[in-house]
């Protein structure tokens, strides 16, 4: 049977007539004909045809059809001019490449006496009129001149007409294909077919307007939602097994909590508790800002899985965080003793605990990617839980809960996501959200203050010190780079140490694990005062008695990051701060960036900003910014995309449930539709169960 797509996977390489196919892919991210297809102009731009000069304007965009009446010529440093007559009028052609064949080309493609089109930039000089050519000379025969040119993003080497000629062969294979889109929302928004939006958009003959590109967008986005539904589908429809207990063990750990939790807390354990004794397996990922209450939620679901007679696990990204979490778990679960296993473990210790997880002995684990390596064998685990999942991807989430028979999965993030980003990336799971903060939690004063004012900091900052106070000066770079002017960790700490003697610590990502913690500890404990530190302490660091946070070049980091740093302090009794030293000369962007952070500790108005400036990365694929689903939509505004999201993620449920197999007209289209964005992998997995 003939694929229908196989005229767009073809390679450029193959079009007829087509120069520079490997630039082309470049350019276009892929060396298929739809690759390019997809690669879409920036704008359109208008340049009507006219034969004479009657009513150009300074700067117009136009194509004349002009006759030039004299040889190239320039001064030493002055332009190629070529006279000409347009219409009755005379005029300068005129051209500032520097190019040694300059002349000749012209010369060539311009003959004196001969009838031509040229396009180019109207300018006025000394009452005298000129055709200013583009850097790539537009000149009709033997190019074709379109009315109405599409602008592509190109790469070094390629110029426009190359892409021109390889386009208008890859429209010319473009085959004919179903339609998708149920007619009705096609008729409510206007939008044309895939075909004819592409030709809107690649060769148009009118302005296309907005139609075309949302079209295309929303397939992308449509695609995207299939994708995220049908792995849920599947999900759900894996078989599971009822993990039940008395719930002794959760009563034991919630009366060795410090304080009542919150409502949001009692509600996700509630519904980990109903997922956890249905019949199939659990995917529930639980979102809480900084500060709360993950980890006991975690706990809760642990227990639940060991007084249900199996096994759990949580795996965090970092040593150190495993470390945190293995601190708080050993408090939550006594008696109950909970085993680490990380790459730092020494042998003897590493072939005990693997020997507790084979035989059932360790019931409860917490540890780094050591645990789904080979090697690592339960006796029976129950419940996987995975922190901080966006440093993970999906393959290794699965990899964990395949050290199981009927596994079933908690995966959390501090990282507060708005009801889009939800939708697009995260659809494939049941959610819990922790909206509120423990009881305990400071509100923390944040400011902006610029680099220049580094003296006065630290004069501040002895003062605080002197008041028994506690501080992390957190930078990006571990060390200094030529290419490279971030402030360096190692630099920091060498000016601190010198004006505060034995009150600084250092931690970074470059230390070994024994020397970082070593600092961690020091710091904890009130030894030292300062704590100089890359990214590294962004999660898994709890010093209640820390108050203040310094974050150097704060404009160079994302807001979510800042928002997760600002987090560690505001844990204990004290007023809490939070210094965004920025450089000067703050971009406005940057400055509205960071003044929302100033203003708010609401990290989902947080995370809006950081979706709309960054993007949300691909849950599906490898992307770790940008639009889920949506590089095809050009648009900065973020309810303009989550309009299409939330369009998209309906259509997707009511298509999923009504043809759950996509076995009807539209779900074969719709499956064609996964193909041309790449999810046809998503196909292959639900038919494999």
């Amino acid at each position: 049977m003939t694929d229908p797509l196989a005229p767009l996977f073809a390679p450029i390489a193959a079009l007829p007539g087509v120069k520079k196919p490997e630039l082309l892919a470049k350019a276009a991210g892929g060396e298929r004909v739809l690759d390019l297809l997809l690669h879409l102009p920036e704008r359109v731009l208008h340049r009507p045809v006219l034969d004479s000069l009657a009513t150009v304007t300074e700067a117009m965009e136009v194509t004349l059809a002009l006759t030039p009446s004299g040889e190239p010529a320039r001064t030493r440093s002055g332009p190629w001019r070529i006279p000409a007559r347009c219409g009755g009028q005379v005029l300068d052609v005129i051209s500032f490449s520097r190019a040694v064949w300059a002349g000749t080309w012209l010369a060539r493609r311009l003959p004196v006496g001969e009838p031509c089109r040229v396009a180019g930039r109207m300018r006025a000089f000394n009452d005298r009129w000129s055709l200013e050519l583009d850097p790539d000379p537009l000149v009709e025969p033997p190019a074709t001149i379109p009315e109405y040119q599409p602008i592509w993003p190109l790469t070094a080497g390629l110029t426009w007409q190359p892409v021109f000629r390889a386009v208008t062969q890859a429209l010319a294979a473009l085959p004919p294909l179903p339609e998708w889109h149920n007619a009705a929302l096609l008729a409510q928004h206007g939008w044309p077919g895939f075909a004819d939006a592409l030709r809107a958009m690649q060769a148009p003959d009118a302005d296309p307007g907005p139609k075309p590109r949302r079209r295309l967008a929303y397939d992308e986005v449509l695609a995207h939602q299939l994708a995220v539904g049908l792995v849920r589908l599947r999900n759900r429809a894996r078989p599971g097994r009822a993990l039940t207990g008395d719930g002794r063990l959760q009563a034991a750990a919630l009366a060795a909590f410090e304080h009542k939790p919150t409502a949001s807390q009692g509600k996700a354990i509630a519904e980990i508790n109903d997922d956890l004794a249905a019949p199939r397996r659990m995917l529930r990922l639980l979102q809480g800002d900084v500060g709360s209450g993950k980890t006991l939620v975690a706990a809760m679901a642990m227990l639940r899985a060991v007084e249900a007679g199996a096994q759990a696990a949580l795996m965090a990204p970092t040593e150190l965080l495993a470390r945190q979490h293995l601190r708080t778990l050993t408090t939550l679960c006594a008696p109950r003793p909970v085993a680490l296993l990380a790459g730092s473990l020494k042998t003897a210790e590493r072939r005990r605990t693997l020997k507790g997880l084979a035989d059932g002995s360790i019931s409860i684990v917490v540890g780094t990617h050591a645990l789904f390596q080979k090697g690592v064998t339960f006796r029976d685990l129950g419940v996987a839980v995975i922190d901080e999942q966006h440093r993970f991807g999906i393959e290794q989430r699965r990899d964990l809960a395949a050290k199981g028979e009927e596994t079933d999965t908690l995966v959390m993030t501090a990282t507060p996501i708005p009801r889009t980003l939800q939708l697009s990336q995260w659809g494939e799971m049941d959610v819990s959200r922790l909206t509120e903060k423990p009881a305990g939690r400071q509100p923390i004063a944040t400011r902006l203050v610029s680099r220049e004012r580094h003296a006065e900091v630290l004069a501040r900052l002895g003062e605080a010190i002197t008041r028994g106070e506690r501080a992390y000066w957190v930078v990006r770079a571990i060390a200094g780079s030529e290419r490279d002017d971030s402030v360096a960790a190692e630099d920091r700490f060498a000016e601190l140490a010198q004006r505060f003697p034995a009150q600084v610590g250092l931690a970074h990502g470059l230390l070994d694990l024994g020397p970082r913690e070593a600092a961690l500890a020091d710091f904890k404990e009130g030894r030292t005062r300062i704590l100089v530190a890359t990214t590294v302490v962004e999660v898994g660091v709890d010093v209640p008695e820390a108050s203040i946070m310094i974050i150097e070049q704060a404009e160079r980091f994302g807001l979510a990051a800042l928002h997760q740093l600002r987090g560690r302090v505001g844990r204990g009794a004290a007023r809490s701060s939070c210094l965004l030293l920025h450089s000067a000369g703050l971009s406005e962007g940057e400055r509205k960036r960071l003044a929302i952070l100033r203003d708010t500790e609401d990290g989902f108005v947080i995370a809006e900003e950081d979706l709309r400036t960054r993007g949300g990365g691909e849950a599906l694929g490898a992307r770790q910014a940008g639009h889920p689903g949506a590089r095809l939509l050009d648009t900065d505004d973020p309810e303009d995309y989550g309009a299409l999201v939330r369009t998209a993620y309906r259509d997707a449920q009511h298509l999923l449930h009504q043809d759950p197999d996509l076995q009807s007209p539209r779900g074969e289209a719709a499956r064609l539709l996964l193909r041309l964005f790449d999810h046809d992998i998503t196909m292959d997995r639900l038919s494999a169960g």
